[in-house]
């Protein structure tokens, strides 16, 4: 009869996004991956082949439980009200600590195809996302109508992407806000 798996596959991923939050997936020993998600070596390779898969699967995990809060926003698709919740949403997962799937994406995205594939599919997803919004919001006289909603859209991923970075170094400041602000109010009628 098999034996029941003693963790909690959503405990041990939780733990995993801040095992390499904190380390980067190069600077994350197994040990201490092992040692912090409660598992065993064997069962550990049993469950996920390598430290590579296992990676795979924390990331899936990280944008379905972490990243998805503030995509519900975009998906809303109220206008700028919708930009505005994702960055508000944004921000609280990333203040302090950056975004494990941009911190990823820099440091394996040149060396591993998978890895690139996964950004490329968050960026086009994010930037569709947001001219969709900008569609909204230019129909329902929220934005300009001289802005250009392509190229805006495309700004809008690049400070998302910078917003990951300056997240680790901002620690629990306003700057994100602040940014946000004077990102998103030149935009607006």
């Amino acid at each position: 009869m098999p034996r029941k798996a003693l963790y909690n596959v959503e405990e041990v991923l939780e733990q995993a996004i801040a095992v390499f939050l904190e380390h980067g997936y190069h600077g994350a020993i197994m040990d201490e991956i092992i040692a912090r998600t409660d598992f065993n070596r064997r069962g550990f390779y049993l469950e996920f082949g390598s430290k590579q898969k296992f990676l795979y699967v924390v990331l899936a995990y990280y944008q379905e439980k972490h990243l998805s809060k503030a995509f519900v926003h975009l998906e809303h698709n109220q206008g700028m009200p919708s930009i505005q919740g994702f960055f508000d949403e944004y921000v609280k997962l990333v203040k302090g600590r950056g975004c494990l799937l941009i911190n990823i994406i820099t440091e394996l995205g040149f060396d591993d195809q998978k890895i690139r594939d996964i950004g490329r599919h968050y960026l086009d997803r994010l930037q569709i996302d947001f001219i969709g919004c900008l569609e909204k919001a230019q129909q329902s006289g929220q934005v300009r109508r001289d802005i250009n909603i392509e190229s805006t859209g495309l700004q809008l991923c690049s400070y998302v992407q910078g917003f990951a970075v300056n997240g680790i170094l901002a620690g629990d400041t306003d700057e994100l806000t602040l940014a946000t602000r004077a990102l998103l109010g030149p935009l607006s009628i």
